[in-house]
């Protein structure tokens, strides 16, 4: 029979009698220790975590960790640090004991990895825990058992060794929770390699069961050689080599925030995010601006739901930013997050903007030709090593106006530009794509260059991508003169593969082009860089303007937000206390609902940053008009034309993927051709 002093309650019932009111009491210390021991110890792997962190803190050079049933029944981690004095030991187990802060200004600037004092407590009340350590200056090292407290002497060199045995044991419940031990096993290495990712000065080796498991030996020395090719060295132990050669350096510096690391290439994105790292200070976190900083920079260069690989440093002082928000110290608030999201993106955002095809060649290039550059480094030394461009008559039309064009006006941004229209040759005119007054064509117009056919199939009528003559059959288009076809990173073109790819011939072997979507990532990137300077996106008034039902969120939303959406090319006005009138989209998307794209812009300001969302809308309808104005399939390119897109590709940011993050090229190495066909077998 049930207590009747007991609540009970079926399932959607009522207790059959009222609860009994328990006093108020101060519970007791093991309950307490054991309370917060829930809260910090997790599984084994939270047991490595902690005690790894006290090794750094101690200054190890060297942490060794050994497990038993995957950390269940026996974690072992000794490192060679600077040991704790024999009258501290018993002080080390006590809860909120520690020597890395005293006051309020050392927890707000807090540098070290641990800081509360609670993991040693908390770990030692739910298992059976020695401790055993010698300081530099001590004679002999000493052992202290924590569940009966007895100190004795011990053999041990400098440094300290943590023992936890039978995690879990005083509660039961717990230990039903934990996985298989491979599972356990995982956990566990996995932290200690988020840990070797951040310390390439620390070797680390974790043995299970007797036999050794992984070991990641320092790749670096204070004070000797250089610290970024240390961390690549360390990065490439732990990761693979893979990660290293398909990943480009990350060095950026903006006000108090400096972001080192490397971010990998979109071509090396993963299904999953298992491959991300960001760490603050040197501790790794999961943080949401900083996730969000780094998918953002790919947002226009990753195809589909791809997740980035990436190994990311945050270095920012101490005092902007807050370790102490959660239990296992996993997550940070900052004290200013725009500053470090900002930071962040525009650091991956550098680091994958210059083009990889210069890099690769260089990689190619035998030793002793000249070619010192680093092709996983990627950065500015792909342009700097790059020939002059020679002055194609066949390529002046594809060359844009630096001081600039209307978004408006695309045929502008096709047009020849004004030094050379100059000399070109009188011709009848060329009717643009929205009125206004035309453009003069000349004898290289696409009427002389392409069939009557291919010319009405663009989607801007006179909007010529090049204004080429068409080369002479038999004659190959000219190189320029005085330049080694090897030069040029994507080579020279040879033919054009069913209207839709080029073929090229560069050093290393064969180049295969997809022209329209390496034209379309050029058209983006210029028409980004234009719009940066001011110029505003163009709109189109709706001959009626299309109302709908808004909410008030939306409503306040809009009146807020009246300059931010006439950037964007919308004007979004209160028709009544409930109903808002769209009376102007952007011209690109004229033929779409206005109303849903009202709301979703709508929303987006409501949810987001101003700036985020006008950049993130203005790329989008930026990527809409560079879909439409690049040149299309099945459209017929002469030799000059092919080898102005490609020079083009080579002097573009992000030209490797288009902005929908499809690849724009793919190299065809000699080796592998050779394979093909079986030659050397």
């Amino acid at each position: 029979m049930n207590d009747p002093t007991l609540p009970t309650a079926a399932a959607g019932q009522l207790p059959a009698t009222a609860p009994v009111r328990r006093p108020i009491r101060d519970l007791p210390d093991e309950l307490i220790s054991q309370i917060a021991a829930g809260e910090v110890v997790e599984r084994p792997a939270s047991v490595v975590r902690e005690l790894v962190d006290n090794a750094l803190d101690a200054g190890a050079t060297q942490i060794t960790v050994r497990l038993l049933a995957g950390g269940v029944r026996l974690i072992t981690v000794e490192d060679d640090g600077g040991g704790i004095p024999h009258d501290e030991l018993p002080v080390a187990l006590r809860r909120h004991a520690t020597s890395k802060i005293t006051s309020l200004t050392d927890l707000e600037t807090v540098a070290t990895m641990g800081f509360r004092g609670e993991a040693l407590a908390a770990i030692a009340s739910v298992s059976e825990m020695a401790l055993l350590s010698r300081p530099a200056a001590q004679g002999s090292a000493f052992l202290l058992d924590a569940r009966s407290g007895e100190l004795r002497p011990a053999a041990r060199s400098t440094g300290t060794t943590v023992e936890v045995k039978e995690l879990f044991f005083s509660t039961p419940a717990r230990r039903k929770f934990l996985k298989t031990d491979a599972t356990e096993l995982a956990h566990c290495v996995e932290s200690v390699r988020r840990h070797a990712l951040a310390r390439p000065d620390v070797g680390f080796a974790i043995w299970h069961e007797g036999k050794l498991v992984e070991q990641w030996r320092a790749t670096f020395v204070p004070g000797e050689g250089d610290a970024q090719d240390a961390l690549a060295r360390r990065l490439s132990d732990v990761l693979g080599e893979d990660f290293v050669t398909q990943s480009v350096a990350v060095q950026h510096r903006v006000g108090p925030v400096t972001v080192t690391g490397r971010a990998g290439l979109p071509d090396a994105a993963r299904s999953r995010p298992d491959h991300q790292y960001c760490y603050v200070n040197g501790r790794f976190v999961r943080d949401k601006v900083l996730t969000h900083a780094a998918r953002s920079a790919y947002e226009d260069v990753l195809h589909g739901h791809k997740q980035p690989i990436y190994a990311l440093y945050v270095e920012i002082d101490p005092a902007r930013v807050d370790v102490n928000v959660h239990p296992t110290k996993i997550e940070v608030r900052f004290r200013d997050s725009r500053e470090v999201h900002q930071a962040v993106r525009h650091a991956v955002e550098n680091a994958l903007a210059a083009p990889r095809a210069a890099a690769l060649a260089a990689a190619a290039t035998p030793a002793g030709t000249g070619a010192e550059t680093d092709p996983a480094a990627g950065g500015d030394h792909s342009r700097r090593n790059m020939p002059a461009a020679q002055p194609w008559q066949s390529q002046a039309a594809i060359r844009f106006d630096e001081r600039g064009h209307h978004v408006a006006d695309l045929q502008a941004l096709w047009g020849p530009r004004k030094d050379t229209a100059d000399a070109l040759p009188a011709g009848p005119t060329l009717p643009l794509p929205s009125g206004g007054d035309p453009a003069p064509a000349t004898g290289a117009s696409p009427s002389a260059a392409l069939p009557s056919s291919a010319a009405r199939a663009s989607p801007f009528p006179g909007a010529a991508i090049w204004s080429a003559p068409p080369a002479s059959a038999g004659h190959e288009a000219a190189w320029p003169q005085g330049q080694d076809q090897g030069a040029w990173p994507l080579g020279k073109a040879v033919a054009q593969l069913h209207g839709v790819y080029i073929l090229a011939e560069n050093a290393q072997g064969m180049v295969i082009v997809d022209m329209h979507a390496a034209h379309e990532r050029i058209v983006y990137e210029r028409l980004k860089a234009q719009v940066d300077t001011g110029a505003r996106i163009a709109s189109q008034p709706l001959l009626i303007p299309a109302t709908f039902a808004a909410t008030a969120q939306e409503v306040a939303t809009a009146e807020e937000s009246v300059d931010v959406l006439a950037m964007l090319g919308l004007e979004v006005v209160p028709f009544s206390p409930k109903t808002l009138a769209v009376r102007a989209v952007p011209t690109t998307l004229a033929q779409g609902d206005p109303v849903d794209l009202a709301r979703s812009v709508l929303a987006e300001l409501a949810a987001h940053d101003a700036t985020t969302v006008v950049q993130r809308a203005r790329n989008e309808i930026l990527g809409t008009m560079a879909c439409h104005g690049a040149v299309r399939a099945n459209r017929k390119l002469t030799l000059d034309e092919m080898n102005a897109l490609l020079r083009q590709m080579e002097t573009t940011d992000r030209s490797d993927q288009c902005n929908h993050g499809r690849p724009t090229w793919r190299q065809l190495s000699m080796r592998e051709l050779d394979a093909l066909f079986l030659r050397g077998r």
